[in-house]
């Protein structure tokens, strides 16, 4: 299966994660039935729009409303990759329209993409062969804000320092 990158400690706010009620999280994606059992029971206006998405520490995809916060859809436990993912049909079978690593609670670097495609390779759901749109984490070693950085200008927006060229989300490692 190849070594895991990392997992993701949730780096979010306190309050989130306090919110958390312990075994209730996202809906455990780990087969194609799986996948066709929830999909099945979304309703056509949630199935527009994206998802929330974990990816445990098992490897197994994990999915909640959009507007679920990750730490919650994880059960407040690490993950392996976290963002936003949509479907669409095609040619009679669901797909991968969208998948982002857009999660302020985990801030997952771009690599973890090797797990979401793991996956989703796992439920057999066809996919892009990365992040549509990825998104880059930093915190900034002066102010310790966290960032999201833009068109590749890696200065913090709150204090003006530079921030570092690699991912540093997670001060404990």
């Amino acid at each position: 299966m190849g070594e895991r990158e990392r997992s993701y400690r949730y780096v979010g706010p306190a309050e989130l994660m306090a919110a958390v009620r312990p075994g209730v999280g996202g809906r455990r994606i780990g087969s194609a039935a799986d996948f066709d059992g929830w999909v099945a029971e979304q309703p056509a206006e949630e199935l527009a729009e994206p998802f929330t998405f974990v990816v445990g520490v098992d490897g197994v995809l994990r999915l909640a409303p959009r507007r679920s916060e990750h730490v919650a859809c994880a059960g407040g436990d690490r993950v392996l990759s976290a963002g936003e993912i949509g479907f669409v049909r095609e040619a009679g079978r669901w797909a991968v329209s969208e998948v982002s690593n857009q999660s302020t609670g985990y801030c997952p670097d771009g690599r973890s993409w090797a797990e979401v495609a793991r996956a989703l390779d796992a439920v057999a759901l066809p996919r892009p062969s990365g992040f549509t749109h990825e998104v880059v984490f930093r915190r900034c070693t002066r102010c310790r804000e966290h960032n999201i950085v833009r068109e590749d200008d890696f200065v913090c927006v709150f204090c003006g320092s530079y921030l570092p060229p690699v991912w540093n989300m997670d001060p404990t490692g």
